[in-house]
């Protein structure tokens, strides 16, 4: 299944990005994914909690902002990605 880089803005001094990953916030996010088909993997907050970047396995660009809709989350850019392994020099999409 592909794989979605998803970049996020919050609002400049909001504890928005941080809070997001709640215990409960993340339970209602995966409830809110499993519904569209999409697997949250992992998120990445920069320093000043204003941004985040989150990896997604989805079908569809479009499953993922579904999904994110329903979860009130914003999405600034979804960028399709692959493999890069240097130790081989090969790009391949993920495995399944």
């Amino acid at each position: 299944m592909p794989r979605y880089l998803i970049e996020r803005e919050w609002p400049a001094g909001s504890d928005a990005a941080a809070s997001e990953w709640g215990t409960e916030q993340c339970g209602e996010i995966v409830d809110a994914n499993l519904e569209e088909g999409v697997t949250w993997i992992v998120s990445y907050i920069d320093r000043a909690l204003d941004r985040t970047f989150c990896l997604y396995e989805a079908p569809t660009p479009e499953a993922v902002r579904a999904a994110s809709g329903r979860s009130g989350l914003p999405i600034k850019r979804i960028t399709e990605v692959r493999i890069l392994e240097p130790e081989t020099r090969t790009l391949r999409p993920h495995p399944l």
